[in-house]
């Protein structure tokens, strides 16, 4: 039997040594958003065409849309779950939200081909956006952050990947595709590099070298490991996460970004909670004493299918009956609606 389900974006291919990560805001100007709408139907050929000149190179671009601009371009029925990027904690612990109407995850094994398809989107887009971050992320030894320990390491792998990640049958308008959140950290270096390799490995619940977790009888329940690990049910509910670290050593700049995807934003928002508040309130992720988040947003991928459809949108005539699934802009967050409750 055939597959016809969308297909998605590039978010489940494996993790690249170089990335380019840019946010951009719509301009609000006449014919602006005219612009954006038909360049998103260009996407997949700008890939396609810069990929061309080295196909081993493993070239991808995701594409992300905010809440704000879905509703500018597209209109309604907007993607059940997609809504701003909620600001949490309080004072210097604080994830922050960031203007962001766009999203590209750009990604390949050498950055001279992320730069030019950079280039090329950007050229397309002209003074239809203006670009309020970008980031170039390199893979660092053996996917190691920033502070040195190994980043990812449990992220979903093979088959299952797809199940936490894919929009399925719960929003079926929308299937194929995904969620993802981003966020630019800034570490403190001398300071972190100030503490013994005992005192990094229990903030972080990993052995530095090995990447073995602590046993839990000498693991905090406030290092980072044990606040991002969420449950529903009993089973584990994970999201995936293609991080890259980024820095000018120079200007003692010495960052990580983080981007994580999934099938609803709920349980990264979950994670966000306990690393900023704290899981009981004020248990919160000790890492955060060494490094501060600068951005934050939130995206919504569109599956490729949809992506090319996109162009055809008219807002003005979307129906603003709020029967219709996804144009309330539901927040959908009472569980973990539609994410797999086991590997």
């Amino acid at each position: 039997m055939p597959d016809n389900s969308p297909e998605p974006q590039a978010v489940c291919n494996p993790i690249s040594r170089s990335a380019i990560f840019i946010v951009a805001t719509i301009s609000r100007h006449a014919g602006k958003a005219d612009v954006v709408r038909s360049w998103s139907g260009d996407v997949a050929a700008l890939v396609r065409a810069v990929g061309t000149r080295a196909p081993t190179a493993n070239l991808s671009c995701v594409c992300g849309f905010g809440a704000d601009a879905w509703d500018l371009l597209f209109g309604a029925p907007r993607p059940a779950s997609l809504h701003p990027f909620r600001e949490v904690g309080s004072g210097d612990r604080r994830a922050i939200a960031t203007p962001g109407d766009i999203l590209l995850h750009i990604r390949a094994d050498h950055m001279d081909l992320c730069f030019e398809l950079a280039s090329q989107m950007l050229n397309k887009l002209g003074d239809a956006v203006t670009v309020v971050d970008e980031v170039h992320g390199f893979r660092y030894f053996d996917l190691r952050d920033m502070v040195g320990f190994v980043d990812g390491t449990e992220n979903p792998t093979g088959k299952h990947t797809a199940g936490y990640t894919i929009i399925g049958e719960e929003d079926q308008a929308f299937a194929g595709g995904s969620y993802v959140i981003v966020q630019k950290y800034l570490h403190d270096l001398d300071a972190w590099n100030g503490l013994t390799v005992e005192q990094q490995e229990l903030i972080i619940g990993r052995e530095k070298l090995s990447d073995v977790e602590l046993d839990d009888s000498i693991k905090p329940s406030c290092s980072h490991s044990s606040l991002t690990t969420i449950e529903e049910n009993g089973q584990e509910v994970k999201i995936l996460r293609h991080n890259m670290a980024f820095g000018r050593p120079g200007a003692k700049e010495f960052g990580t970004y983080f981007i994580g995807y999934a099938r609803t934003p709920k349980p990264i928002e979950q994670m966000l909670e306990n690393m900023f508040v704290g899981r009981p309130p004020g248990n919160y992720d000790r890492l955060l004493d060494y490094s501060r988040a600068v951005t934050g947003g939130l995206f919504f991928v569109p599956s490729v299918d949809l992506l090319d459809e996109l162009p055809d949108r008219n807002p003005d005539a979307a129906n603003d009956d709020p029967q219709t699934p996804g144009s309330s802009g539901a927040l959908n967050i009472g569980s973990l609606k539609g994410t797999p409750r086991h590997e």
